[in-house]
């Protein structure tokens, strides 16, 4: 019978999960030399590479992600066998990791994880933000969960993932109290000329509310950019201009910037999706994320309107 070499596993899974053989090293105390022998050796049981060049860099080969995958359930069971042999109390929290589009509005991101945060197991989530090529390239090796973004996967990702759409919301445009006084009145055509607040360009909203502005034959005076949509509101709250946000957090807009709302951009939607690297989702967190029944939760747009809804993945 072959044998699986647990430590030649472990020291390979962690380069895959931390993308650098020096960093791995680091973690388990020895030699970058040391952990790249003991990939080596595993390869040569394995009879295939697990790993190739890319750059000056490594990244895993298509059964290097699948072996991934294997090593990152042997050890989670590996860390639940210590736990319940020290005697941990049962219902210890389930690890979720979660990624986020950098310019996802996080109010949306915090709104789309409240399901796995209310289950009754309970569960440690693990957050981080970045640019999608960076965020789904930590899926492919399984340093995340689930991906939550505003658009879909590109097919150009030559990674095998699937996007689960949440669901839809529509847009409302919110000002500080005097911006909306001023602007409410003759909405949408009260906009030309008005202080406006955009995000940056890689953003799905940003082209959205640019076409919108042209179909009407508004030309607002943009009067800032912003990447963080925290940042955007906090400068809205102080009158620089007015800004577009999904309807869905349109409450926790007004109760935590008190901004409010001056109309809703009639025909703009923002879709939100969850990513991830399973069809048949397996993760009790990304299973609530996407609704107990596999179906996206419902999400709440301007008026108490639910938005449309699409189980496909």
């Amino acid at each position: 019978m072959d044998w699986l070499n647990y430590h030649q596993l472990l020291n390979f899974w962690l380069v895959a999960r931390e993308g650098s053989v020096q960093r791995a090293s680091e973690l388990l105390h020895v030699t970058p030399a040391s952990v790249s022998i003991q990939i080596r050796q595993l390869e040569r049981a394995f009879g295939t590479k697990l790993f190739k060049k890319q750059g000056r860099g490594l990244a895993v080969t298509e059964m290097g992600e699948q072996v991934a995958s294997y090593a990152a359930e042997i050890f989670a069971k590996g860390r639940e066998l210590m736990e319940l042999v020290k005697g941990r109390p049962v219902g210890r929290p389930v690890e979720l990791r979660v990624g986020v589009r950098d310019v996802m509005p996080k109010l949306v991101a915090f709104q789309l994880l409240k399901p796995a945060l209310e289950l009754v197991q309970p569960v440690r989530l693990v957050c981080q933000e970045g640019d999608m090529s960076r965020l789904i390239s930590d899926l492919a090796i399984h340093k995340l969960d689930v991906v939550l973004s505003d658009i879909a996967l590109d097919p150009l990702y030559k990674v095998q993932a699937y996007s689960h759409q949440l669901g839809k919301s529509d847009v409302v445009i919110v000002g500080n109290r005097d911006l909306a006084r001023r602007y409410q009145r003759n909405f949408p055509s009260s906009l030309d000329g008005a202080p406006f607040l955009l995000p940056t360009e890689n953003s799905v909203l940003r082209r959205q509310m640019e076409r919108w502005f042209s179909d009407l034959n508004l030309a607002p005076r943009i009067c800032g950019e912003f990447a963080d949509s925290a940042m955007m509101k906090i400068a809205g709250v102080s009158g620089l201009g007015l800004l577009a946000v999904p309807g869905i957090i349109e409450d926790d807009v007004k109760r935590m910037y008190r901004l409010q709302q001056v109309g809703v951009a009639a025909g703009v939607q923002e879709q939100f999706y969850a990513v991830s690297v399973e069809r048949r989702i397996k993760h009790p967190g990304v299973l609530a994320i996407r609704g107990k029944t596999g179906h996206p939760a419902p999400t709440r747009a301007p008026g108490g309107r639910h938005p449309q809804q699409n189980t496909a993945s």
